[in-house]
């Protein structure tokens, strides 16, 4: 998965060039709890809710993967898709909504279907263009709403202006299964897409509020990575908060970017710079968003 996703990501902005290799891709499904299956492919981890109402999923990778992802979903039951909730826009998790949004009512915060209708062209680092009528959602919202579905509440909750603008946190009260979408990713450094609306400040302050409201025995699905817990969280806000005090003593004794990168991290983190976005990157997008924070404090005065 990661080789397909590698190519979604250059720093310090977003790839938007079309991956290939899908022929390699093994699209896998595993139950969570009550309703609801994880699918992991290439792309946005996907949560299912299978039962008597249908199916609901939650993202949907690549539009090349569909048929890979409607087998898997075979498995689990032949029933229709009702609904897709997008998390946010990118496309490793919107990119099936033009073949699964004939099937089912797409549903997502508002800006995502803004950012879908416009497209973005970021010159030498792609260009995702303006999304087809049948991959836009028609059910939108601004801070929250609910679904009931199989038998259960399906709630929907902003995270405003973390990894996007329209980053949406979806949580099966019944089955207490959660989908974070990217605002968080398993043992990885995030990727705050400043272009689609994110910031670092947002990023940290949607993700401490999630743990600090987090269910008893949730099981967690990432945005990326496998299926984890309170655990998990928790070793991912720690580390937010470790980089980013170790960034901002460093910024604040004056010291440069590059010194900053040059010093880097604790060998502990080694690992979380091996994947989706290298510690060079993540460095980056720390000193920067810690510039911008100085900036509003000072125009604020």
């Amino acid at each position: 998965m990661r080789s397909v996703l590698a190519v979604l990501v250059a720093a310090p902005s977003l790839a938007l060039a079309q991956p290939t290799g899908f022929e390699k891709v093994q699209v896998t499904s595993t139950p969570v709890a009550g309703n609801v299956h994880l699918l992991m492919g290439a792309g946005g981890n996907i949560a299912v809710s299978v039962g008597p109402d249908g199916l609901l999923i939650v993202d949907d990778q690549f539009e090349p993967l569909a048929p890979k992802i409607h087998k898997a979903l075979d498995k689990l039951s032949k029933a229709k898709i009702s609904y897709v909730l997008n998390t946010h826009w990118h496309p490793d998790h919107t990119g099936g909504n033009a073949v699964f949004g004939r099937e089912g009512r797409i549903v997502a915060q508002r800006e995502v279907r803004t950012r879908l209708v416009a497209g973005r062209n970021d010159g030498p680092g792609g260009t995702i263009a303006p999304a087809k009528k049948e991959a836009l959602p028609v059910i939108t919202y601004d801070t929250g709403m609910s679904l009931y579905f199989n038998g259960e509440e399906v709630r929907l909750t902003h995270l405003p202006a973390g990894h996007t603008d329209g980053d949406t946190l979806v949580y099966f009260t019944s089955s207490n299964v959660m989908h974070t979408g990217d605002q968080f990713v398993l043992d990885a450094f995030p990727f705050i897409d400043v272009g689609s609306g994110g910031s670092l400040d947002g990023y940290v302050r949607n993700v401490e509020q999630v743990l600090q409201t987090l269910p008893p025995n949730v099981k967690i699905i990432p945005g990326h990575g496998a299926l984890t817990d309170r655990a998990g969280l928790e070793r991912f806000v720690a580390m937010l908060r470790e980089t980013v005090s170790l960034v901002r003593t460093r910024r604040d004794a004056g010291k440069t970017l590059e010194q900053v990168k040059a010093e880097g991290l604790p060998e502990k983190y080694k690992s979380y710079g091996e994947g989706f976005i290298k510690q060079d990157v993540w460095l980056e997008s720390v000193y920067r968003g810690l510039e911008k924070g100085a900036a509003k404090a000072t125009d604020g005065k």
